[in-house]
């Protein structure tokens, strides 16, 4: 069986009870950063073999996963944060478990997705999730001016050195569209900017961003 299993993106409290369990049970766990996930396994009580599976090592480790999966091993899929292969490293492996017709589940859990939709306000009905926007700005703009004419939310990851950039784009191709930058969700700094797109420009112009991030932008009015 191999399992993926979602971590925190911040607040520890926010792992499940069934992802402990599954992490206790596994016989091996994969993980993006081992220096990053031992202090949680070690903070959850979970004393298993880690080994790491990153966007640089996965195609090659695969098929080794793989076969282990086949040999009856039970590995346990985690990221450094969040649900695994959204925007992180798993998608490879979740695709040779279905070609290799291996068991497999998906645990639900914490997504900085999902939590930045529901806390922008913007409407939920339907919505876009990009990944991280591209660090070549012409994509970028590209990206954003779409997102803008669409019928509804649109979800992006954007690294705090680029965001101001970012917001400089918005300001200057559409200064009054409506955008929600999340920071920092579910940490002790969590914050919520809500604006259009000149407020927030000024805003982050005056405050320089830092930690995790995803920034949103309404519906089309």
């Amino acid at each position: 069986m191999v399992s993926f299993v979602p971590t925190p993106i911040g607040n520890r409290g926010d792992i499940t009870l069934r992802a402990i369990e599954v992490l206790k049970e596994a016989d091996l766990i994969t993980c993006e950063d081992t220096r990053h996930s031992r202090p949680l396994l070690e903070h959850l009580g979970v004393a298993k073999p880690v080994i790491a599976l990153h966007d640089h090592n996965e195609a090659r480790k695969t098929p080794e996963l793989v076969e282990k999966a086949q040999q009856g091993t039970n590995i346990a899929v985690i990221t450094d944060a969040g649900m695994p292969a959204i925007s992180d490293p798993g998608y490879r492996l979740m695709q040779a478990c279905i070609e290799n017709d291996l068991d497999y589940t998906v645990l639900p859990g914490p997504s900085a997705v999902l939590t930045a939709l529901v806390g922008s306000g913007f409407p939920i009905h339907a919505f876009f999730f990009g990944g991280f926007l591209s660090v070549k700005k012409g994509k970028r703009t590209k990206s954003l001016l779409a997102a803008a004419e669409s019928e509804h939310t649109s979800i992006f990851f954007e690294s705090p050195h680029r965001l101001l950039s970012t917001l400089e784009i918005l300001n200057n191709e559409i200064p009054d569209h409506q955008v929600c930058v999340a920071r920092e969700l579910t940490k002790k700094f969590e914050t919520y900017h809500r604006g259009s797109s000149k407020e927030l420009f000024e805003h982050f112009s005056a405050h320089k961003p830092k930690g995790e991030i995803v920034i949103l932008l309404a519906p089309k009015p």
